[in-house]
């Protein structure tokens, strides 16, 4: 119930919520934003929260995968459980009767301000709970005045204990200071291109903001099991933020 009404709080004002910053304060240059007084960046990741309790809200009041092809993006990435393009799965698909419940703990944001991740609790129909983890990106540029963020990768899993929530919904942006790009070689920086045709996934690979300082990486085996990392850069290397092991069979 505390996190409830946190949550509502939250989404009715939309204000900002505190940042920890995980390195040197952010610089005005390629990279980022601009800092704002006091070294404060505005990459700011109320707007992914705001966007996540939204798509749970959908979720309860339109239909769960109606509430999934409505925010995800036309290269989305779902897991079900080899990774596959998210539209291309729903189109047509049928609500089921009672959507999944999801509550976002933890919340990570890229230099860039258009990229974030999402991760928290979740409640499956019938009883049984689990976590999930997003990647959400805003298609337009970081300051247009009507931003359009989507989610780019989305999966979960089931629990044999809820996942216990922190006192406080947390955040962490990455630092704006160093070469995040030069150590992370060929992958690919940015939403792709509204024109660029979605193509099939690989079972693994790696996307990062446009900047370089969130990475997200997938690997699915086999046997279905995976695992999804999120990455944050520190001004000097990367922080692993996220890891979520899916053992085989499990969702």
């Amino acid at each position: 119930m505390r996190l409830a009404t946190a949550l509502f709080v939250l989404a009715s004002l939309t204000a900002p919520i505190a940042h920890a910053q995980s390195g040197p304060p952010p610089r005005e240059d390629r990279r980022g934003p601009p800092s704002g007084p006091q070294g404060q960046s505005y990459a700011n990741s109320s707007a992914v929260l705001v966007a996540e309790i939204a798509f749970a809200r959908a979720a309860q009041d339109k239909g769960q995968w109606t509430a999934f092809r409505e925010t995800a993006s036309d290269h989305a990435l779902m897991f079900v459980p080899q990774a596959t393009l998210a539209q291309a799965w729903l189109k047509g698909r049928a609500d089921p009767a009672e959507a999944v419940k999801w509550q976002p703990h933890k919340l990570f944001m890229a230099c860039d301000g258009r990229t974030g991740a999402s991760t928290g609790s979740s409640q499956f129909p019938g009883g049984a709970n689990g976590y999930y983890t997003s990647v959400w990106q805003n298609l337009e540029k970081p300051r247009a005045k009507k931003p359009d963020w989507k989610w780019v990768l989305d999966h979960g899993a089931p629990l044999k204990e809820p996942r216990a929530g922190d006192e406080m919904i947390s955040s962490r942006t990455a630092a704006c200071t160093g070469e995040p790009k030069a150590a992370l070689g060929a992958i690919p920086f940015g939403p792709p291109p509204r024109d660029e045709k979605p193509a099939a996934p690989g079972t693994s690979g790696a996307r990062a903001s446009s900047d370089g300082t969130m990475v997200w990486r997938w690997d699915v085996r086999a046997d279905g099991s995976r695992t999804i990392t999120i990455e944050l850069w520190n001004g000097s290397s990367f922080d692993t933020v996220v890891r979520d092991d899916v053992p085989a069979g499990a969702a």
